[in-house]
C-alpha cells in the first residue's frame, strides 16, 4: 500500500496520530498499521488481509482529521491481491520470495510476475519502460531487515535502481542534479496533474533513475581514489539518503513543485 500520499491541497493533509506524534505522508501508513497491530487487528496476516473488507481497511487507515487517506479502494484491491498470492506461496512474504533464492534481481522479477499491481511499466518512444518502484523498494526493505538481523546476504543489490517517486526527483532538482524545463516547471507550479504514462512523468522518473546511477558511479570513483577499494554503495542506499533528506528539507524545497500523478505505482 506504499503509494500516493500527497494531498489534493497542501492545507488538507491526511494525519494519523500515534503515541502523541502526528504523522503525514507515507508515515501515516506506518502509524496506522502499527496502531492496528496494537489494537489486535491481524493486519500482517495474509489470511486476514486477503479477505478483509473495504470498511475494515478504512478503519485501519482512518485519519485523525477530515482528510481521509487517498485511494482507499485501490489500496484495498492491491492488499487483497497480494494477500491471495502470498497464501498460494507458503503464506508469508519470506516463503514467497524464497523461490528467488537470495538474488535481488530474481526477487523483483518474481514479484512483478506474480503480483500484477507491481507492474509499473510505461511506453516511451515505442519501447516498454519498466520502472518497478514498489517492487524494488520492497526488495530493498527486505534486504535492510535481513541485514539488521544478520541473516543471509542478498546478492545482485547493484541491479536495483533508485525508487522513482515524486519526492526524490524534487530533491534532485533542489540539489542541481536535475533541471526542469521552464515549460515543465510552470506546468507543475500550476498544479497540472500528470497521468501515469504521460511522457513528462516518464521522463522525470527515468531521468531521476539515471541521475542516481551517475551519482553512484562518481561516488565509487571517489572511494577508489581515496581508499583504493571497490565501492559497495548501491542506488538503494543513495535513495535511502535522498528521500529522508527531501522530507527534512521540505520547507527549503517548497519552491520546487513535486509532480502529481495519482496512481498505485508510487
Amino acid at each position: 500500500m506504499n503509494f500516493s500520499f500527497w494531498p489534493d491541497k497542501e492545507t488538507q493533509q491526511c494525519e494519523v496520530t500515534y503515541k502523541g506524534t502526528t504523522y503525514t505522508g507515507y508515515m501515516t501508513l506506518c502509524a496506522a498499521i502499527t496502531r492496528a497491530m496494537e489494537e489486535g487487528i491481524p493486519i500482517t496476516d495474509p489470511k486476514y488481509f486477503s479477505q478483509m473488507s473495504v470498511e475494515e481497511l478504512g478503519h485501519v487507515l482512518r485519519s485523525d482529521n477530515e482528510t481521509p487517506m487517498p485511494m482507499l479502494q485501490e489500496r484495498h484491491q492491491v492488499l487483497t491481491e497480494g494477500g491471495r498470492v502470498l497464501l498460494e506461496h507458503g503464506g508469508s512474504f519470506r516463503s514467497f520470495v524464497s523461490q528467488a533464492g537470495n538474488d535481488a534481481r530474481k526477487m523483483v522479477e518474481l514479484i512483478v510476475e506474480k503480483i500484477p499491481s507491481y507492474r509499473d511499466e510505461a511506453t516511451f518512444e515505442g519501447k516498454r519502460i519498466s520502472l518497478y518502484k514498489r517492487a524494488q523498494i520492497l526488495v530493498a526493505d527486505f534486504w535492510g531487515v535481513m541485514e539488521a538481523r544478520g541473516e543471509g546476504d542478498i546478492i545482485s543489490m547493484d541491479w536495483l535502481t533508485m525508487f522513482a517517486d515524486y519526492r526524490v526527483p524534487q530533491a534532485l532538482v533542489y540539489l542541481g542534479v536535475l533541471r526542469y524545463s521552464d515549460t515543465l516547471m510552470q506546468a507543475l507550479k500550476n498544479g497540472e496533474l500528470l497521468s501515469s504514462g504521460d511522457r513528462r512523468e516518464v521522463e522525470i522518473r527515468g531521468c531521476s533513475i539515471w541521475s542516481v546511477e551517475l551519482i553512484r558511479a562518481r561516488l565509487c570513483e571517489l572511494v577508489k581514489e581515496r581508499d583504493g577499494q571497490t565501492c559497495d554503495i548501491n542506488s538503494a542506499v543513495i535513495d535511502f539518503y535522498l528521500w529522508p533528506y527531501a522530507k527534512q528539507h521540505h520547507k527549503e524545497m517548497a519552491h520546487i513543485p513535486i509532480h502529481h500523478t495519482r496512481c498505485i505505482y508510487y
